[in-house]
């Protein structure tokens, strides 16, 4: 598998939280851009999620949008997690349109027995990667935290 160097998300609750617990615990370096005043649907209020997550950045901007584009432009490559039944999540095509945008590589999968195909696409990116992790938050996908820290745990373990 490809050396990760660091897993960069936004905080927001669902997928960008288990992104950053799922490092965490697998000692992978962390970081990435939050809104002002680290604003989260579960922790709008400041500090936010930078009181959890030190290691975010805030944006100038409170829209959710600077977040996430930021954190596509500042990666090497965008993995996005949608669990299914996940619908529609505007911030999920923001991200994958900005991937484009920057001509980053981008895969998306959506069940927790995808690892396989995540660490063979992140065999061909490299070392030193600097990966943005993205996907629904838990009130557009009710349990994507669960699915996507399951998911993490086996990719970064392998």
């Amino acid at each position: 598998m490809a050396k990760i160097k660091m897993i960069r998300s936004g905080g927001q609750s669902g997928v960008d939280r288990a992104a950053l617990d799922a490092a965490r615990s697998c000692k992978i370096t962390i970081c990435g851009w939050c809104p002002k005043g680290g604003w989260a649907e579960d922790d709008p209020d400041p500090p936010g999620v930078t009181a959890r997550y030190p290691e975010l950045q805030e944006t100038p901007s409170i829209r959710v949008e600077q977040r996430t584009v930021w954190n596509v432009r500042d990666a090497d490559a965008t993995l996005i997690i949608a669990p299914e039944p996940s619908g529609a999540s505007p911030g999920t095509e923001l991200t994958a349109k900005a991937a484009t945008a920057f001509g980053k590589p981008c895969l998306i999968v959506r069940r927790e027995d995808d690892a396989q195909e995540v660490l063979v696409w992140l065999a061909g990116l490299g070392d030193e990667l600097i990966l943005n992790i993205a996907g629904p938050r838990e009130s557009e996908c009710p349990g994507a935290y669960a699915k996507a820290i399951q998911l993490l745990t086996k990719v970064f373990n392998a």
